[in-house]
């Protein structure tokens, strides 16, 4: 475990997921999507992607994938907003717990990266099985506080 970036102890609150059940693909295109804006603003995000309200516009992983009205080839990955979400208010309370404005913090870092697969079997005929591991997501958080 490890953050991709040193901060300023005294400006910024860090949260961590590690080996969340979650999609990394996916992940990467809502980090890109959130990465930059007021924590407030993220978090309405997350609630509108997660009614199907919006969708999440995907630029990386974006092969075979349906438009969607407004943003191009996209999707609504419902279990990533709601991970991402639970760990973006967990590192808000630990900002509260160091004493910053919570009403004045931004995303400063928000990235997904691969965890170690759950390693798992599919039964097929003739009594044989085939690998089938379920993938994994680290996810890392970095909140700042904006200046006056």
């Amino acid at each position: 475990m490890g953050y991709t970036m040193d901060t300023d102890p005294e400006k910024t609150a860090k949260a961590y997921g590690s080996e969340l059940q979650i999609s990394p693909k996916k992940s990467v295109e809502v980090c890109d999507m959130l990465r930059g804006k007021d924590v407030d603003e993220a978090l309405e995000i997350l609630d509108n992607v997660i009614a199907g309200e919006r969708a999440v516009p995907y630029k990386k992983h974006k092969k075979r994938v349906s438009h969607q009205k407004g943003v191009g080839p996209g999707g609504y990955p419902k279990k990533v907003c709601e991970k991402m979400k639970a760990k973006i208010e967990e590192c808000r309370s630990n900002a509260e717990d160091k004493g910053l404005d919570s009403e004045n913090l931004m995303i400063k870092v928000l990235a997904a990266h691969k965890g170690s697969p759950i390693e798992g079997r599919r039964p097929r005929a003739m009594g044989r099985s085939t690998p089938h591991d379920t993938k994994t997501t680290n996810l890392e958080i970095i909140l700042e506080e904006k200046e006056a």
